[in-house]
């Protein structure tokens, strides 16, 4: 009797464990595009102008980058627990620093900041994961934390539309601090620090440098974090530029594309879910390969049939699917192997995870219009390079036959 009760009692608080790191994974892309429909408000309101309002946006991506990049390895020294505390009233307390922002300089300063607090979420998450859990159980849960960290950019501009409907977009910033202090509270309650004392890397900040080096020294792990961030530039290149292409080519409505990008971002989720139920019983680099083939395969057929005039509405659609459906198994399959090849660092391998991500997606954002408009071809084009950039990583680099990040009882 006991020990199913404390069976169940551990089952409560995987749950909530999980429920929990979902939150914060989830914070940082509600911070990054829940304002979107509120740019024009913004603008009129600090009477600057649409470029410097972009900027915010900005700022907050290379707040991601610079913090998961600094805070992953640094938990590895100091333990995750304090530092997702420290990151979530910083969130709360930056958050209502843009809500009350006099100008734009403070508001975009304060987005700079909120995205550096958001990333201790995304990346400590991901590291108290690895610390708990190994093999498939490991590959399920972080299966998990992708679902949400992909659905939430799709929710977060509809839940910032139905705000702005009541209220000014400064309302949208006191709903992101009020879900900071939740978050706060769930990391008090629920979230245990999951890397003792004994087993943190001494040695402060140039230990931190030093387990990073070690980690960049592996051509494996080098492969699998070029893998995914060259899947997340492709992703990004088909977010910046669907709009004009579904809009502006195509001729949809904001509604219609709205519901295109919904169902497209659906697949995502549903490749994630069918990853979390097959990473028990297959290999992961055989997952991620078939991921990349589908993302890579998706993109070369989409391009062909533009180049041959027949890339119409539902063509175009149809393989941009194949695209993002392909990218939801790539993510949770890269995401397990990298922690797994750098379980002895998992703090730093998930700082540099989150890093190339944010890094190859900012690079690549703008590139569908770099040539002063945006086209099905010249997106599908920037999608089709990185997804072959992606597919070369992993055959160069990562190669997975020979098995990095498997279970031992698989290899």
């Amino acid at each position: 009797m006991n020990a199913s009760l404390d069976s169940a009692t551990s089952r409560t608080g995987t749950r909530r464990l999980v429920l929990a790191l979902g939150g914060l994974s989830a914070a940082s892309p509600f911070a990054t595009d829940m304002y979107a429909p509120g740019f024009p408000q913004i603008l009129v309101s600090f009477g600057t102008s649409g470029t410097a309002v972009q900027l915010s946006l900005t700022a907050c991506l290379v707040g991601l980058a610079i913090g998961q990049i600094v805070l992953g390895p640094l938990s590895d020294a100091m333990g995750r627990r304090r530092l997702l505390l420290i990151g979530s009233i910083l969130f709360t307390a930056l958050s209502l620093v843009c809500a009350l922002a006099p100008s734009i300089a403070v508001f975009n300063l304060a987005r700079l900041l909120q995205g550096i607090a958001g990333s201790a979420g995304l990346v400590i998450g991901r590291a108290v994961i690895s610390d708990r859990f190994t093999g498939a159980r490991a590959a399920r849960q972080l299966s998990a934390l992708s679902v949400i960290a992909m659905t939430a950019p799709v929710l977060a501009p509809v839940l910032g539309g139905l705000i702005l409907g009541v209220g000014s977009w400064r309302l949208v910033f006191l709903a992101l601090a009020a879900s900071g202090l939740l978050l706060s509270i769930a990391v008090w309650a629920w979230i245990p620090e999951s890397l003792p004392a004994e087993q943190r890397r001494a040695g402060g900040l140039r230990a931190v440098v030093v387990a990073m080096g070690g980690l960049l020294r592996r051509r494996e792990l080098i492969g699998y974090l070029l893998v995914t961030g060259c899947g997340l530039a492709a992703l990004f290149a088909y977010i910046s530029g669907s709009p004009f292409v579904f809009q502006t080519v195509h001729g949809l409505s904001p509604a219609g594309y709205g519901f295109v990008f919904a169902t497209n971002a659906v697949g995502t989720v549903a490749a994630g879910a069918l990853f979390g139920r097959l990473a028990g019983r297959a290999r992961l680099n055989a997952l991620l390969v078939i991921g990349v083939a589908v993302m890579t395969g998706s993109a070369i057929v989409l391009v062909g049939l533009l180049a041959v005039g027949a890339g119409t509405f539902t063509v175009t659609w149809v393989c941009l699917f194949g695209v993002t459906f392909g990218f939801g198994i790539v993510l949770p399959a890269a995401t397990t192997i990298v922690l797994a090849v750098g379980s002895d660092a998992p703090g730093a391998a998930s700082g540099l995870l989150g890093g190339a991500q944010f890094v190859l997606g900012a690079v690549a954002a703008p590139l569908p219009g770099l040539l002063g408009s945006t086209t099905a071809m010249s997106m599908a084009a920037v999608v089709l390079i990185f997804a072959v950039l992606s597919a070369l990583a992993l055959v160069a680099l990562a190669r997975p036959w020979e098995d990095h990040g498997e279970p031992a009882a698989r290899r």
